[in-house]
């Protein structure tokens, strides 16, 4: 390291003295009281820094010398009871930050890390994935990760011959004992054989019903944690599983790095008796030192007051009517989530004999992170089975899968604050949807998922729900307010006469993707699942959308299928609607009535002579005698503009559309415009819609629009094909290598080397051409040079970066 003077020696010293005091109190420490520095870990996102920042620190590291370099390199291998220089280092730095000596050591270790950091990011490992400088969402860089935040507790058991119960390649039987649990990563099977455990605020008891769990490293670990059991144990069987959703890493670099790494410790003994190289899909992991792919892991622990907070929502059953809500980022869907799977599985001898046969209506109204819908859309589910995995591990639901969509309406944006009227008006609906499902399930208990949108405008519909919806509780995450939010929500908590219950929030520590990333994960898990009706979970495919088979869709002629499109959020002229709609997210809406147009102006229910009726197509069977879609088409052909392609499009005035009145159309899901054939008037949709939803919706009488919102641009579907060809050329070379390895191939060297030539060619050319597609660009590298030409080019409009280079596995924002 770099040389000190004496004064600084003597109060690093002294720093360090203190630190270790008070690394020995800090299990004593009050919760209020400030964590101290050495235990503290950083904030959730990373600080970026800009270009200039980049070329300044690297200024200041060039005077570095060769000798200082080596040593800060050696000090990063050392462990971290044997390296406490960093640690001390910061203490000093904020508490004797008025001596001159600090400061000038703290400029020099300042310089040295901005150095470090580009010289990670250019000297990267091929298991690694690093940033660019100026992305806005760019992944976290293990590289940049010091030694010592990575040793985590993830589990209080260390399995052994004794809580080992059997284990093969796929299999893992295991018994815990009471407040012990188990942190695993991947994806599982669970089955409880004996006893009760807990489960992402699930209390699973023994049955032989198997759950499916996703824990990818996104998110927070879920915990097995032993409840009770016979002589205090409870055995449970974790089983591997293959259901797709692992595949999609080779459409998309955000898939990657989530799952399980090379096998871990306790993964070892384990597998002893199983043949050699054997994988499974889960990890057990005992510290997050464990992890081989160095990511920030850490198990999801409840705050006692949200367990609390539960305990005591759910013992009101049947007559719960919670609505969650608070800031950003406060845990809101967190607890939703927790709270729901906790109401879906009471224990069999609740007092009273309740048992919750009904199941749980789940009303989210978060069109920008919802739980089981991909963006831009608010709904109403009712679920049957608890849970387990984040959003893009259960991005629709379907009839016979534990839960279904009661009705959805598509907002077409991330935050209602785009049409606040509309909003309140989906919301309206949505909550007459569920007093009519009251009739059918009267003890169906509510919970309400409000959006951060909880200042202004979108504080006074949250205080208007409070007072109109007929709440049974309210729950506010933040106990630092703020107070302007609070007293309003209070005073309308009273007037309706429902308690108030604030709780502490529990943001992430870390983050490896951002909200957008998360939000395009979902939304490409969504368009790649399937639920297939012989099988009890959901399956993903890995081909990419431009290799699968579209919808073929009429919007013009004797068949029409698409009545018409609509643009919400902005006044687009019908010159510009092609270019508008091809290429784009939409939402495939069913209009039940003519009234749903304009606001409820629409004239009311008439036969029309003049229509023939003939209904209109999607490749199904789309012949209709319901005099109502005669109504719908007839008005719906009056009220339209045909632009120059004979697009049918729906708008008002200049050109603004009026959003479709909730009360007369739901939202079947989200399409993908893949191409418009002006020539025959046929448009392609990309689609995971079941069928046989448009079918039943056709039946009704209802007729079929498109609406166009504001919702992200699908750019994991550009390149889709691209990271496909690559992951294909990868999977070849793997194996070509292999085979090598194993043995020689006889007397045909010549003519295998030369069809391995012709393969390779074939795949690299499928490369080349995927590479080769508008709004994506292609970096070949990942110099500094090359890091500053793309982010000034990524100030330009649909432009999509991608870094290619050997071994990379990150992508840039969009």
């Amino acid at each position: 390291m770099i040389a000190s003077s004496g004064p600084v020696s003597a109060v690093a010293a002294l720093a360090a003295r203190r630190a270790r005091q008070q690394q020995a109190i800090s299990e004593d420490a009050p919760k209020a009281a400030p964590a101290p520095v050495v235990e503290s870990e950083p904030p959730s996102k990373k600080p970026r820094r800009s270009l200039d920042a980049v070329e300044t620190a690297e200024t200041g590291g060039d005077r570095r010398s060769s000798r200082t370099r080596a040593t800060k390199k050696q000090d990063k291998q050392l462990p971290v009871e044997d390296s406490p220089k960093h640690a001390t280092r910061s203490t000093q730095s904020s508490r004797e930050s008025q001596k001159e000596e600090e400061s000038s050591q703290d400029a020099s270790d300042a310089e040295q890390v901005a150095t470090d950091t580009i010289e990670n990011n250019e000297e990267m490992d091929e298991n690694e994935v690093a940033s660019v400088v100026g992305d806005a969402d760019g992944y976290e860089s293990p590289a940049e990760t010091p030694a010592e935040l990575q040793n985590f507790p993830l589990s209080k058991v260390r399995l052994n011959k004794s809580n080992i119960v059997y284990s093969d390649e796929s299999t893992l039987c295991i018994r815990i004992k009471e407040r012990t649990n188990l942190a695993l990563l991947g994806q599982y099977d669970l089955w409880v054989k004996r006893g009760v455990v807990s489960l992402m605020g699930a209390k699973l008891h023994a049955s032989s019903q198997l759950h499916r769990v996703y824990a990818p490293s996104t998110h927070s670990l879920p915990v097995i944690k032993c409840v009770s059991g016979t002589d205090g144990e409870a055995e449970v069987e974790i089983k591997s599983c293959n259901s797709g959703l692992s595949h999609l890493q080779d459409l998309s670099p955000l898939y990657q790095r989530i799952w399980t790494g090379e096998n871990t410790t306790a993964d070892k003994a384990t597998l002893k008796s199983a043949p050699k190289d054997s994988k499974r899909s889960f990890s057990v992991l005992y510290t997050s030192a464990d992890d081989s792919l160095n990511r920030h892991l850490r198990p999801l622990h409840l705050d006692k007051k949200w367990s609390a907070s539960m305990k005591g929502l759910s013992q009101r059953q049947g007559q719960l009517r919670v609505l969650v809500c608070g800031p950003k980022a406060s845990g809101k869907s967190t607890f939703s989530r927790y709270l729901l799977n906790h109401v879906l599985s009471p224990t069999p001898e609740t007092e009273g004999g309740y048992v919750n046969t009904d199941g749980v209506a789940f009303l989210d109204l978060d069109p920008g992170q919802p739980e089981f819908t991909p963006m831009g859309q608010v709904y109403l589910a009712r679920l049957r089975n608890p849970f387990f995995g984040p959003p893009f591990t259960h991005p629709s639901l379907d009839d016979s899968h534990g839960g279904e969509i009661v009705r959805a309406h598509h907002i077409g944006a991330a935050s209602p604050k785009e049409d606040p009227d509309h909003y309140a008006l989906a919301v309206m609906d949505l909550m007459e949807q569920y007093r009519t499902l009251l009739e059918k399930y009267p003890q169906c208990p509510l919970i309400i998922n409000y959006p951060g949108w909880i200042f202004g405008q979108g504080l006074e519909v949250a205080t208007w729900l409070v007072r109109s919806l007929g709440l049974s509780d309210v729950v506010y995450m933040s106990e630092k307010g703020p107070s302007e939010v609070i007293e309003p929500l209070g005073l309308a908590a009273r007037e309706a006469r429902v308690p108030l219950t604030v709780l502490p929030s529990q943001p992430t520590d870390f983050v490896s993707r951002s909200s957008a990333q998360l939000r395009a994960m979902q939304i490409q898990s969504y368009f790649h699942m399937s639920h297939p009706t012989d099988l009890g979970s959901s399956l993903w495919s890995e081909e990419p959308l431009s290799r699968t088979r579209p919808l073929t869709v009429d919007y013009n002629g004797p068949r029409q299928g698409i009545l018409g499109v609509m643009v919400m959020g902005s006044q687009i002229n019908p010159d510009l609607l092609h270019e508008t709609l091809e290429g784009a997210i939409v939402g495939l809406v069913a209009v039940e009535s003519p009234r749903a147009l304009m606001g409820g102006m629409a004239p009311p229910d008439a036969p029309n002579e003049e229509q023939d009726g003939d209904g209109s197509g999607l490749d199904i069977d789309m012949d209709s005698e319901n005099p109502n879609a005669t109504n719908i088409e007839s008005f719906m052909a009056e009220n339209v503009v045909r632009t120059q392609e004979d697009l049918p499009y729906l708008f008002v005035g200049s050109g603004s559309c009026t959003p479709l009145d909730p009360r007369m159309s739901h939202c079947l899901g989200l399409a993908l415009v893949r191409s418009i054939d002006t020539s025959s008037h046929k448009l392609e949709l990309s689609t995971s819609i079941p069928p046989s939803y448009i079918q039943r919706s056709i039946e009704k009488g209802h007729s079929l629009v498109l609406v166009r919102g504001q919702l992200d641009n699908p750019n994991w579907a550009i390149s889709e094909e691209y990271h496909a060809a690559r992951a294909a050329e990868r999977r070849y070379q793997e194996s070509t290598s292999g085979q090598k390895k194993a043995g020689g191939s006889g007397g045909s060297d010549g003519s295998e080397s030369s069809k391995h030539t012709r393969t390779l060619a074939l795949l690299r050319e499928r490369v080349r051409r995927a590479s080769n597609v508008p709004w994506m660009t292609v970096v070949e590298d990942n110099s500094r040079h090359q890091r500053e030409v793309a982010a000034r080019r990524e100030k330009s409009l649909w432009k999509l970066r991608k870094k290619a280079y050997p071994g990379s596995e990150s992508e840039a924002d969009y």
